[in-house]
């Protein structure tokens, strides 16, 4: 009960803050009169979310997946990637300026590739929300790596331990916070990159609703996947959290103290 108290507490002005916004937003646009296709009322997105729920549960699912699959693709090269840079410190010092290279390029032009070398189907969007999620990733595992404890190292290989013992009880443990900071980061950025690789071509998905509803000028269906992207989003984002707190439960306990 008592962590349930905390729990309130701690989102309570955040939700107290979302509430006032949409209040300021409502009674804003009925006091100047604002037409519907300029800014809709939050009432009047709420209505077309329940009016026109029958056709999102489609492209729910199809950008769920392109999200979930690219951001599952993304760790695994992230975190095999993060180990061979930790291994060597000649590809640390060789590959690591082409990574950061690598994010100067914006992913609405790298999209349109993936689109001519792979088709129109699931692979190229996956391929995407892989590229935006692996760099916070593979550069927060880095640096937990890198950041481990001599003592400890030397305290594990004086007791006889092999670098397979150091790595799984020293360095990696160590790694999990960074770990999970970049998972954090990825996370809220694997919806949004799978809806703007649906963008460039895809028969389905919130990105292909959302080019529809802002060519028809349906600017309350525009904020319906707005606010669709924000929960998935954040749906993901605490997931991540949770499971963080599952693998990690004595950072959780310290943080309580």
């Amino acid at each position: 009960m008592e962590r349930l108290r905390q729990s309130i507490r701690s989102v309570a002005p955040a939700i107290i803050a979302i509430i006032m916004f949409l209040v300021v937003w409502e009674v804003a646009v009925w006091i100047w009169d604002v037409e519907n296709w300029i800014l809709p009322a939050p009432s009047l997105i709420v209505l077309t979310l329940f009016d026109t729920w029958h056709l999102l549960p489609e492209h729910i699912w199809m950008t769920t997946k392109e999200a979930l699959l690219g951001f599952l693709l993304g760790i695994i090269v992230a975190l095999v990637m993060a180990f061979i840079l930790d291994f060597s410190s000649f590809l640390r010092k060789s590959f690591y300026p082409i990574l950061l290279f690598s994010q100067t390029i914006p992913i609405i032009a790298i999209a349109p590739l993936l689109i001519i070398w792979f088709g129109y189907g699931i692979l190229p969007k996956v391929l995407v929300v892989a590229l935006v999620t692996f760099f916070p990733v593979v550069v927060s595992v880095v640096e937990g790596l890198q950041s481990s404890d001599r003592d400890m190292i030397r305290l594990v290989r004086s007791m006889g331990g092999s670098h397979l013992q150091v790595f799984s009880s020293v360095r990696f443990p160590h790694a999990l916070p960074y770990l999970f900071t970049g998972l954090r980061i990825g996370a809220t950025y694997s919806v949004l990159a799978a809806v703007i690789s649906e963008w460039v071509g895809a028969s389905s998905g919130l990105g292909i609703y959302l080019i529809k509803a802002q060519s028809s000028f349906a600017t309350d269906r525009v904020f319906v996947v707005i606010v669709l992207i924000s929960l998935l989003s954040c749906l993901l984002f605490l997931v991540v959290v949770l499971l963080g707190r599952l693998m990690m439960p004595w950072k959780h306990k310290s943080q309580k103290k």
